[in-house]
């Protein structure tokens, strides 16, 4: 339990919390999921006691998210009823935009949720943009909507590789952020941690104790039982690492990452998204002149990796982008310089096979009726494999 605090702690102050009392204003969680939930559910009861003392209908609360969003947001929204309203991302506005997202805004809504490190592009909100845009809103309106950061993946990479970026609760807006720990925490799968700005942003209905274990224990949580392994290894990761331990893990992800970015703009197929790496994760789609000729798909490509062991996924895009089929690159520690030219090999000498074949695959098939299916199956290999039918552009 003092490990778990102290972890809170030092997640708190890279985040630059203002609290001033021993013990910062946290919890674990299982997964940024989980934190992502305990945000939102704080979010919706602060609204709805507001709501509540000023006799004001409190029935049908809303957030605001770009469609890049986890799916953990859907979860949430379904679970609790409280209605996802989605600002579309495109090629020309390609992380949420801040007029949009206010357009969206009434006097219902419970939060915005900006995202550090989208899930489906690795890139970030503008976080800062979004805040100064929501103060001037809520001057003029009079509302007081609250500013939840999803950072499940840049909320350990920012504070050490962006420092002087203001996204964190140094912000008038933001009052909570979560994260992952098992992402680029640098912990084994099964760990998140949500902070608060301070104490009165976290509803006390939403802590709970119990006596009945040996002292009496307060938790914030979902669930009540979870495993104690991960906070071990989050503490003593901080310990051994330290700030500079972090920012040297991260810096040569980050630099990987970059590389392989390089990379792939040199081959011949393929156009990356963006010409930016903010996070150690990318994606990329076939050129559309290329695609329109080629007798195979990115599925198809993925196909041939997980033979040689890689898992790279390729997936479509969020609604308005549906019609791109990427491909996405995860660097994490221990991803080497010598693993990635290993895996850029596996690219170039699977993309040689591809272009050899004398029949469209049975994706590119698909893609080219167009099926209305959402999903393919076929054999490939000995191997059951899904594939989505969506057009590549």
């Amino acid at each position: 339990a003092v490990m778990n605090g102290k972890c809170i702690n030092i997640v708190a102050n890279l985040w630059n919390s203002p609290e001033k009392d021993t013990w910062k204003t946290g919890a674990l969680a299982i997964g940024s999921s989980e934190a992502c939930m305990l945000g939102g559910v704080a979010a919706w009861l602060r609204w709805r006691k507001k709501r509540q003392a000023q006799g004001k209908p409190f029935d049908k609360p809303n957030f605001v998210i770009s469609t890049g969003f986890q799916v953990v947001w859907e979860k949430f929204a379904q679970l609790w009823q409280i209605e996802m309203r989605e600002v579309p991302l495109t090629l020309e506005k390609t992380t949420l935009d801040p007029e949009e997202a206010l357009k969206m805004c009434d006097e219902n809504t419970i939060c915005i949720v900006p995202i550090q490190g989208v899930t489906w592009t690795g890139l970030n909100d503008d976080v800062e943009a979004l805040d100064k845009a929501l103060d001037a809103y809520n001057a003029k309106t009079g509302y007081d909507i609250p500013i939840h950061v999803d950072a499940a993946s840049g909320g350990f990479i920012l504070p050490f590789l962006y420092p002087e970026k203001k996204w964190d609760f140094r912000l008038k807006w933001v009052l909570s952020i979560s994260v992952s720990g098992h992402k680029f925490g640098l912990v084994y799968p099964g760990l998140g941690w949500v902070c608060w700005k301070g104490k009165e942003y976290l509803p006390e209905e939403m802590s709970f104790s119990v006596n009945y274990l040996g002292a009496n224990i307060t938790q914030v949580g979902l669930n009540f039982s979870r495993p104690a392994a991960q906070i071990l290894g989050q503490y003593y990761q901080f310990i051994r690492l330290g700030f500079q331990g972090y920012k040297e893990v991260q810096y040569n992800s980050l630099q990987i990452a970059k590389y392989i970015h390089s990379e792939i703009a040199k081959m011949v197929p393929f156009v990356n998204y963006s010409n930016d790496v903010v996070n150690p994760l990318f994606i990329w789609y076939l050129k559309p002149e290329y695609a329109k000729n080629a007798k195979w798909t990115l599925y198809d490509l993925q196909d041939k990796l997980s033979q040689h062991g890689w898992m790279v996924p390729a997936y479509t895009l969020p609604s308005k982008l549906e019609d791109y089929v990427v491909m996405r690159i995860v660097v994490r520690q221990g991803f080497s310089r010598d693993m990635a030219d290993m895996l850029l090999g596996d690219i170039n000498n699977a993309i040689t096979e591809l272009e050899k074949l004398e029949y469209p695959t049975p994706t590119r098939m698909a893609q080219e009726k167009n099926l209305p299916v959402e999903a393919k199956m076929f054999n490939h290999g000995g191997c059951r494999k899904t594939v989505k039918n969506k057009k590549n552009l």
